[in-house]
């Protein structure tokens, strides 16, 4: 027996115990002839004394950082305590011990804050898991796993595996496709979503599915990307959208309980995409703070509030008074902001990222006093009519951003979340969750020319809408019966009330551009089960490595994941991708061309 207890289980209790351990050696401290080891495994840390007696074979076999260790002896009390980890009032007097295997001189210290930087740690994976932190993260993923697990189990949900090799169906990201040996020149692809299978499922009968499950997107990379990454999956047959809605409320709130011990009793907020577009900028609001944004011109709000329009007219300010749109915010507590920090948040509403050309900004100051950047164009009783049209308190800053539509509510909405983590007001330890409703079924891609879906093409309109899926002027209208929960400004899940019947998929398709011949090539086998009894159906997808960074107060998922791929989409421990040799290409009858 290698052990009888973990390196995290020892206590008061366990005085006078013989026992043994294994683990890794954490730090070697050596007082005179007295040698003091932490010894270390998942479970956490134990402190080991070795006396005089043990001298000799120390010197012989000197142990170092993360040798495999083990130990035999005696739980004794320790007499200088450590309060900061469990097994601090113990110690444990070896008797014997043996070095189950050397190491080398580690890449860097396996320590909370360790000395590598990230290529490093992600080279050497496997010595970075060793760490609390990563260990962590694991613990919580595991945890928001289970408790996934336990609550769709309880509500009568199956785990259904669904195949990882399928058709390509290129349509939004770029799929992954697999050559096919035994199928020469042709190819498999893996799933971007198990979306059609778990549809073929609600035909089969199966009304609730589940799976957490890999999916696989070859796209390009950011902090909350990987090219395969997981999610919660889930389909149900004969319901609506309250339905979706209250039981995967409740699973939310259920992993909050379960995981983070938070209980939420609240419904959660809902609101539609078009308030949130307007009043956040983004489909996916922050809602842990205000802020919220003042349209005083646009040209998509035809009610726009005729008094907010003219609270620019007249100036003479061309900048204001021509632009496509122009959204303010109002900063609370802010009027005291200096010209060097005004300055300084010009500058980062200029970078490329943002692209904007400039801010105006309007102090409303405690005193009562207006004082602006646009002192020359507006007037003092101007200045006042901008603050209280964008319902502004003594103390506060108003900011204004002005230019073509899209891109300057996309700036605001940036702007408001940058000084929202500025001022202190996006807590990691505060949670907000919204649901955001009523979609556009469409968008149009001038890169494409042509309406592609703004979910997927297996998302069914509003029932009052369908009439006009025959009607493409009518296609900027339509909105969707689906469904995002944003969950501290990120979006955590998705999903719809599917499309059920042939004719109404066969519509979707032609308003997609799709012909006949291409809809029976790529999605036949989906339009062929629609005429054997497919039931009203729907479901969601939750993201489940941003669900547990989130939770895990992380801005990036890569630390929740075991062995994640870095920004280029490479495993720099396997050296993956890599090239295959030439008897692999031979077999697979593939001729690699130079680029």
């Amino acid at each position: 027996m290698y052990r009888t207890h973990t390196c995290g289980e020892l206590r008061n209790a366990h005085i006078g115990q013989e026992v043994t351990l294994a683990g890794w050696i954490q730090t070697v401290r050596k007082f005179g002839s007295i040698t003091f080891i932490d010894l270390r495994d998942r479970y956490g840390i134990t402190q080991l004394l070795f006396g005089e007696h043990l001298n000799k074979q120390l010197e012989e076999h000197p142990p170092g950082r993360e040798f495999v260790l083990q130990v035999k002896g005696s739980v004794i009390e320790r007499s200088n305590k450590n309060p900061n980890i469990l097994t601090g009032e113990i110690e444990l007097q070896v008797a014997s011990f043996l070095i189950l295997n050397k190491s080398a001189v580690p890449p860097f210290t396996v320590q909370d804050d360790t000395d590598g930087g990230d290529d490093l740690r992600m080279k050497y994976r496997y010595i970075d898991l060793r760490r609390n932190p990563l260990k962590k993260n694991i613990e919580l993923r595991y945890a928001v796993n289970r408790a996934s697990r336990d609550y769709l189990h309880e509500n009568g949900f199956m785990d259904i595996e669904t195949p990882f090799l399928i058709k390509s169906t290129p349509e939004g990201a770029r799929d992954f496709v697999v050559p096919s040996r035994m199928n020469p020149g042709q190819f498999y692809a893996l799933p971007q979503s198990p979306q059609t299978f778990k549809q073929l499922l609600m035909v089969s009968g199966y009304d609730r599915y589940y799976q957490v499950v890999k999916c696989f997107r070859d796209e390009d990379l950011r902090a909350d990307r990987q090219p395969e990454f997981t999610q919660i999956d889930c389909e149900m047959s004969f319901v609506e959208q309250e339905d979706i809605l209250s039981m995967f409320e409740g699973l939310i709130k259920y992993i909050f309980k379960r995981v983070k011990g938070i209980e939420i009793s609240e419904k959660i907020q809902r609101m539609t995409w078009e308030e949130a577009m307007w009043n956040y900028g983004n489909d996916k609001p922050d809602i842990r703070f205000g802020m919220t944004l003042t349209n005083i011109k646009s040209s998509f709000i035809k009610d726009l509030d005729s008094s907010k329009r003219q609270l620019i007219s007249g100036s003479g300010f061309k900048i204001l008074e021509e632009a496509e749109t122009v959204i303010a915010i109002s900063v609370p507590g802010c009027s005291e902001y200096s010209r060097k920090q005004l300055d300084e948040l010009t500058d980062w509403v200029k970078r490329p990222q943002i692209g904007m050309s400039g801010l105006v900004y309007i102090k409303y100051n405690l005193d009562g006093s207006v004082k602006s950047s646009v002192d020359k164009f507006f007037n003092e009783e101007k200045l006042r009519q901008l603050v209280g049209g964008c319902n502004s308190s003594k103390g506060d800053l108003v900011l204004i951003l002005a230019g073509a539509e899209e891109k300057t509510r996309k700036a605001i909405s940036e702007l408001r979340l940058e000084l929202g983590e500025r001022l202190g007001l996006r807590k990691k330890n505060e949670f907000k969750l919204l649901w955001v409703l009523d979609f556009p079924l469409f968008e149009y891609s001038g890169e494409d020319n042509r309406w592609v879906a703004r979910h997927h093409p297996f998302t069914s309109p509003k029932p009052e809408h369908i009439e006009w899926m025959k009607e493409p002027g009518k296609y900027g209208s339509i909105k969707a019966n689906a469904y995002d929960m944003v969950l501290n400004g990120n979006e955590i899940g998705g999903g719809s009330i599917r499309i059920y019947r042939r004719e109404l998929q066969e519509t979707m398709f032609t308003a997609l551009g799709m012909t006949e011949e291409e809809a029976i090539h790529k999605f036949g086998f989906l339009l062929g089960a629609f005429e054997y009894g497919a039931p009203p159906h729907g479901g969601i997808a939750f993201g489940f490595d941003r669900l547990c960074a989130i939770l895990g107060g992380s801005e990036s998922i890569r630390d929740f994941i075991a062995f994640p791929k870095n920004n280029s989409g490479r495993d720099v421990m396997l050296d993956a991708p890599s090239s295959i040799d030439e008897k692999q290409l031979k077999e697979l009858q593939i001729i690699l061309t130079a680029r």
